[in-house]
């Protein structure tokens, strides 16, 4: 029997069930969906809303064994402690944490490029070479100051960022109240796409928007009464974001031709715009750059947390453990995955690298999905969540019909991360025993 979720944590237990709903739905609803919405119009038509709901429906399958592990064995590290405690095997569990740090850190480096482009010359001009670091920076900053000062600061960002989306829905009601629009949009398709396609290849984009809820795993041994508030947190979280995220794909088919949406790199904009409601540009270029800084915030703290605990486990060298005496943060896991992530801001395209992301954490969802059937049979002495189990066996075929969707040069890159992997796992053991 393990009974050793009962001991007491060293990081400080101060995220309130508010706090942590925030931090979920902060890092689900994230910068993708100010962007997705044109490739879905692309891919899925005035349908783009299927996809949508589609997409919730799968990640909600494997939040559920989120739900059990975190609730279960509530320590910071993610699907890397459970892949240990499932399989028993260092290579297996550092490969899962290893995929979640890479995936984690070089989504965090995508982001700072993204803030230091034309969102950021909306108000001020600086090299993105230069902007993106010293944004990393103070992210590291806030993270190494508080966990609680970072998801107070989480709060904020999630309201200014949903409140964006917000305003898209309600411009497209006033509009539609005001005589504009067709509702018929919604169920039109691309030419020569028949609906069933259409909802299959929209649900393969619109997945990355909601993916951002695992990142919450890493923060459980800061959770107050976690086995209680987690699973509401996450679950709502998730119907939260699932909600707003239908509402703006059936009001931008309203709204606009799927056919003049579609490839658009502002798509909220030209929606907010069709409308006549007249928001100016640059507020949605301040709202972007908040969900951008939010969004990266949170990586940030996830891969700082989930470094320290897999050293905390022996996966990653001891140091990586050492915290803040009076702020009691892991700052050498913060400074070491901040380090990594502004290296990356330097490798210029990252577009290869974002799609990377997605393979990545499939693999990690994949591991995640079996560790909780295999962990069955292993009792606790504490209350935790349980989930059917017929639902991480659908999450394994959801996360299976997405990989294979996958492009040879994202398996060919994401395979030379893992090989990378590979050998530091084999350096660190071996300094290990030496």
């Amino acid at each position: 029997m393990a009974t050793d979720t009962a001991a007491p944590s060293r990081l400080r237990r101060g995220i309130t069930p508010p706090l942590l709903f925030l931090f979920i739905l902060g890092d689900v609803l994230g910068a993708g969906i100010y962007a997705l919405v044109g490739v879905l119009a692309e891919e899925s038509g005035g349908t783009m809303w299927a996809p949508l709901l589609l997409a919730l429906a799968m990640a909600m399958l494997t939040a559920a064994s989120y739900a059990e592990l975190v609730t279960k064995y509530p320590r910071a590290g993610g699907a890397a402690v459970f892949a240990q405690r499932a399989f028993r095997r260092p290579l297996v569990s550092y490969l899962v944490g290893f995929s979640m740090l890479a995936a984690g850190v070089t989504s965090a480096a995508g982001l700072s490029i993204a803030f230091a482009g034309d969102y950021l010359a909306t108000f001020v001009d600086v090299p993105a070479v230069v902007a993106a670091p010293v944004f990393l920076v103070l992210l590291a900053l806030l993270n190494a100051r508080g966990i609680k000062e970072s998801v107070r600061s989480n709060v904020v960002m999630t309201v200014v960022e949903v409140s964006g989306l917000v305003l898209v829905i309600v411009a497209v009601a006033v509009a539609v109240g005001g005589g504009q629009g067709d509702a018929g949009r919604i169920l039109q398709t691309p030419p020569g796409v028949s609906a069933g396609a259409a909802v299959l290849g929209g649900a393969l984009i619109a997945f990355y928007s909601f993916v951002g809820f695992e990142v919450s795993a890493n923060v459980a041994e800061e959770v107050q009464d976690v086995s209680r508030v987690y699973p509401r947190a996450l679950f709502g979280a998730l119907l939260v974001a699932g909600v707003v995220y239908a509402l703006v794909g059936i009001g931008s088919a309203v709204i606009m031709e799927p056919g003049e949406l579609a490839g658009s790199s502002s798509p909220l904009l030209d929606v907010v715009e069709a409308t006549g409601v007249g928001v100016p540009a640059w507020a949605f270029s301040a709202i972007a750059l908040v969900a951008v800084a939010n969004g990266a915030l949170l990586t940030m703290i996830m891969a700082s947390r989930l470094a320290y605990g897999m050293a905390d486990e022996g996966l990653l060298p001891a140091p990586l453990t050492r915290v803040l005496p009076h702020r009691r943060t892991p700052w050498v896991a913060i400074v070491v995955t901040t380090a990594i992530a502004v290296a990356l801001t330097l490798v210029g395209d990252l577009a290869v690298l974002a799609e990377t992301v997605v393979m990545l954490l499939l693999l990690v969802f994949i591991s995640t999905n079996l560790a909780v059937l295999v962990l069955r049979r292993d009792r606790v002495e504490h209350e935790h969540f349980r989930t059917p189990v017929v639902l991480p066996v659908l999450a394994l075929v959801s996360c299976a019909v997405l990989l294979t969707q996958q492009s040879a040069r994202v398996w060919a890159f994401g395979g030379v991360l893992l090989a990378v992997g590979v050998v530091t796992h084999v350096v660190v053991r071996h300094r290990v025993r030496a």
